[in-house]
């Protein structure tokens, strides 16, 4: 296997030139049925198809929610092959939203699945979830530095939920979520322009001035549009932070479907939006 250049470097690249958003791909019931689309197969790979051809030439990163295509059983995972590939064909880099977290070789098996270049679902980027210790990822970190992949570790996420363990202090005073971040930091030493291993940071959870974001990797940002974020609010969040950051929004651009250009319109007028807020910096 070659390894392709780096994730950092080539999600560094496009974020400068196509700015920073990533779009989610996420088919869930309720916006199929907006879109005048049966829930099924066929309306899924109808949506999914629309959103490609409406932004995947124009955005950085498109993301899938690998779970609403699963819940179609085989032919649903054939349209994500099919969704992530053409994608990647259109110049967008595809994180595959999976949150994959296991240990040992299942871990090493759900990796195989997404970050060895030739699987069918092969993706520059995986949600991963720590929580079976950082440790525990260690398969899914040497298979992506191996193919030139990357990896989006779940710190502080957008959920209420989850501040019981990632705001939880361990015994040396660290909080999980600075602990995860701290990992990072280490995994990202020495890379430039950007490590390829990354952080997933709700855009939608205010003052995080105690936590060290500037990790040397890129952070996904989910919670901008429905969830109540907007691209105003990432300075503030982020900090110095804040030009590694890949806001990503779903529904604040999916609902604008089935029309192409609605929805190239939509992504855009974010993506003005992220600039104008950089730009403030």
């Amino acid at each position: 296997m070659t390894a392709l250049e780096p994730f950092g470097a080539r999600l560094r690249r496009a974020m400068d030139e196509r700015g920073p958003l990533c779009v989610g791909i996420d088919p869930h019931a309720s916006l199929l049925a907006e879109w005048g689309l049966g829930d099924d197969v066929d309306g899924l790979e109808r949506f999914s198809r629309t959103v490609v051809e409406a932004v995947a030439g124009r955005v950085a990163v498109l993301k899938p929610q690998s779970a609403f295509f699963e819940r179609f059983g085989s032919r649903g995972v054939a349209v994500l092959e099919t969704t992530v590939q053409e994608a990647r064909e259109a110049g967008a880099l595809v994180v595959m939203d999976a949150k994959r977290g296991d240990i040992g070789s299942t871990m090493a098996a759900y990796a195989e699945a997404f970050l060895h270049q030739d699987a069918p679902l092969f993706s520059d980027a995986l949600t991963v979830s720590p929580y079976l210790g950082y440790g525990s990822l260690s398969p899914a970190v040497a298979l992506a530095r191996e193919s030139g992949a990357g990896l989006f570790v779940l710190a502080l996420t957008s959920n209420p939920e989850g501040g019981e363990v990632q705001h939880a202090v361990r015994a040396d005073g660290r909080t999980v979520g600075a602990t995860v971040l701290g990992h990072l930091a280490l995994e990202n030493a020495g890379e430039e322009p950007l490590g390829s291993f990354g952080a997933v940071v709700g855009a939608t959870l205010g003052d995080l001035s105690s936590y060290d974001l500037d990790m040397g990797g890129p952070i996904l940002a989910p919670g901008i549009g429905a969830q109540g974020a907007t691209p105003a609010d990432l300075p503030a969040v982020f900090g110095r932070a804040v030009r590694n950051v890949v806001p990503n929004v779903s529904r604040g651009v999916l609902r604008h479907g089935p029309d192409v250009v609605a929805l190239r319109d939509a992504a855009e007028r974010f993506a003005d939006e992220v600039r104008t807020a950089l730009t403030s910096v």
